[in-house]
């Protein structure tokens, strides 16, 4: 009589997803592991905090079938397999869904130019050495419009600067970043960039710091509620405080 063994993968593929972020991924995980460890996995995916963390288990027509909820139960006692997606619930109320999602959020380390235009392992050393890009040698004629182009674009910079009092109500629109509204306190020429700046003291603390940079002070603002814009991304005109919801009688 002929016998026949059953032989499955000791691992799994699964689609993971989570109640803080809009975001998923696939991962492979042994089925192997305990729910316990399983989870640990799953926190430095997920940001969700193991003792907070609920895990369920949906088929690949999005049908729930079960909750993971041993810790001390493996993997592949439960009835997961490939393509099947392992959804985790955050029981954590100081945690907000989204705060995963917006990076706006993240504070990020940031070179200043002067200390990355002395660095020899970077990407605009080789192309200085290797005379690439705007490092290329240039006829006198490219040398003579890039230069009336310079000046152009001073030229027009000072005149939209200019057109900016100190003390107007603004809104500064900038690529990627959400509109900010703020006031504005410093319109001119700084010490730690070229060019023609405007100096703004936000209504909320989504700035940089507080009306000085590198030690000079160019206007008073509390901490992380001042910024330095391009006089094109700023508009002047009637911005109030925006109102969100608080009655003067509810704090």
């Amino acid at each position: 009589m002929t016998e026949f063994s059953v032989v499955t993968s000791p691992v799994v593929n699964v689609q993971i997803s989570s109640s803080l972020s809009s975001f998923g991924s696939e991962k492979r995980f042994d089925k192997s592991l305990t729910i316990g460890a399983l989870k640990m996995k799953l926190e430095l995916i997920t940001g969700c905090p193991t003792a907070h963390m609920d895990l369920q288990v949906f088929t690949k027509d999005n049908k729930l079938i079960t909750t993971m909820d041993n810790n001390d139960a493996l993997l592949g006692s439960y009835p997961v397999d490939d393509g099947m997606r392992i959804h985790v619930v955050n029981k954590d109320p100081t945690i907000q869904v989204g705060d995963f999602d917006d990076v706006s959020k993240v504070e990020k380390y940031e070179m200043k130019d002067e200390e990355y235009e002395k660095k020899q392992d970077s990407v605009l050393a080789w192309k200085k050495r290797n005379k690439l890009g705007r490092f290329a040698d240039k006829s006198e004629e490219e040398k003579a419009q890039e230069e009336e182009e310079r000046k152009q674009k001073e030229r027009e910079e000072e005149e939209a600067a200019k057109a900016i009092t100190v003390g107007s109500r603004c809104e500064v629109r900038t690529p990627k970043v959400p509109t900010k509204r703020g006031q504005v306190m410093f319109v001119g020429l700084t010490d730690f960039k070229p060019g023609w700046w405007v100096g703004v003291k936000y209504d909320e603390p989504l700035g940089k710091n507080d009306g000085s940079v590198a030690g000079k002070r160019y206007f008073e603002c509390p901490p992380k509620y001042g910024g330095f814009v391009k006089p094109a991304f700023v508009t002047v005109g009637d911005f109030p405080e925006e109102d969100f919801g608080m009655d003067d009688d509810e704090m």
